[in-house]
């Protein structure tokens, strides 16, 4: 600070305080300073390079494009300016196209290559979707300072959480992006390992980013607010949030599967169930949180056989018990006893809890009802007397006498 109160208006102390705010993340500040600089002096060249990584760093990547162009006019070969090409690209298109850029560099291996070899080699794993991480960023991670976090990107989508909570446990977040990544993390560790104190740091941390002043306007900032209220289960701002960026993630998978639970969760089971149906990615659709909403959905939505086929492509494991378990009270709440009476029948001859027989029991009665009715076909009542005698329950007996009777009455064959 003293040396700050000291800073005269000459082009050396200027430059000195555009790099000090860049460092804090002042990017703004820092053009500012920059741009008046420039228009002074338009020989000064490099400050354009400089220009482009503020810019880049406001994801403006093609405001920053512009800016970099005149300085590789003027200087075709320069590495940095070069490699901030190609990062430009990998934002704004693919990463296919940001190794094209980064081609010619590579092609010239030249002392200049040699300069910022780390730097590529680190970049051409981002670029290339992880490709080679292990091998390529962990030598590099006091190095430059992002490899350490692509490592924990690269270790969070191989769904190894605890060697990304390794590596990140004791990084003190200064950028958005720290923050967000160790939020990210702390919620992944906290959901797989049922901890609330993990949750909380997650939300926090959210709660951080997506209510700063600099990051409340942004689709990052907006991303972390939705998270936050996630994880309280405050769905409805979830949903605040999720719409006012969800044309930026037209089939996404990954915002669909999250905007679909808070459809779902809100009431909306409609829309909800819409949306999970989007989803194309198989590793999701076989996640027991996209099995059980999308069940859910089927059931308030008045499509019972189709929850019940969901049971039926899964495994036996415990995932497809409770699976069984939400089919038979959501459809007993929905009135559709045909399919909670199916649910409960197996819940019963897995586990012999005088619950599941109390369900069955009433599910069976409550399609009687509908038989008697005129709502379900009479034919139904053969298919419930199974269900009723494949129970060891004494009272079995009764109910069934009374059913037979009736069918006997109506002349329906059972």
């Amino acid at each position: 600070m003293n040396f700050h109160q000291n800073l005269q208006d000459i082009t050396e102390d200027q430059l000195s305080l555009a790099s000090i705010h860049y460092m804090r993340s002042h990017y703004q500040e820092a053009i500012d300073i920059y741009k008046r600089i420039l228009l002074d002096n338009r020989v000064y060249l490099a400050l354009n390079v400089y220009v482009a990584l503020c810019y880049y760093k406001l994801d403006y990547y093609d405001v920053s494009q512009e800016v970099l162009a005149v300085y590789l006019q003027q200087i075709p070969d320069s590495t940095i300016a070069l490699n901030l090409k190609a990062c430009n690209h990998f934002r704004l298109y693919n990463g296919k196209a940001a190794e094209a850029e980064l081609k010619s560099l590579m092609d010239n291996a030249s002392s200049s290559f040699e300069f910022a070899k780390e730097l590529i080699k680190h970049n051409l794993v981002v670029f290339r979707g992880g490709e080679g991480a292990l091998q390529v960023l962990p030598p590099l991670v006091d190095v430059i300072p992002e490899a350490r976090l692509n490592l924990v990107i690269y270790y969070l989508c191989q769904d190894d959480v605890q060697e990304a909570y390794h590596l990140i446990k004791d990084l003190e977040p200064t950028t958005p992006q720290e923050y967000i990544l160790k939020g990210v993390v702390n919620a992944a560790l906290g959901q797989e390992m049922g901890s609330r104190d993990h949750m909380k740091i997650a939300q926090q941390f959210f709660k951080l980013v997506g209510g700063s002043a600099s990051e409340c306007d942004t689709i990052p900032g907006r991303q972390c607010m939705a998270s936050c209220f996630f994880l309280l289960k405050q769905f409805d701002d979830v949903l605040i949030y999720l719409n006012s960026f969800k044309s930026h993630f037209y089939n996404d998978d990954i915002f669909n599967f999250n905007y679909a639970q808070a459809k779902a969760a809100t009431g909306n089971t409609r829309e909800g169930e819409e949306v999970f149906l989007l989803i194309q990615n198989e590793k999701m659709k076989n996640d027991y949180i996209y099995l059980s909403w999308l069940a859910r959905c089927y059931v308030m939505n008045k499509k019972p056989r189709l929850a019940w086929e969901l049971y039926l492509k899964m495994e036996t494991s415990g995932e497809s018990f409770s699976l069984l378990q939400l089919i038979a009270n959501d459809c007993y709440k929905m009135g559709q006893f045909y399919y909670s009476a199916k649910a409960f029948d197996v819940l019963e001859r897995l586990d012999p809890n005088p619950e599941y027989w109390e369900g069955k029991r009433g599910a069976c009665v409550g399609i009687f009802q509908m038989i008697l009715a005129g709502r379900e076909p009479k034919e139904t009542l053969r298919e419930v007397l199974h269900l009723l005698r494949s129970t060891g329950n004494t009272q079995v007996e009764y109910i069934i006498r009374i059913m037979k009777k009736w069918a006997k009455e109506n002349r329906v064959p059972i």
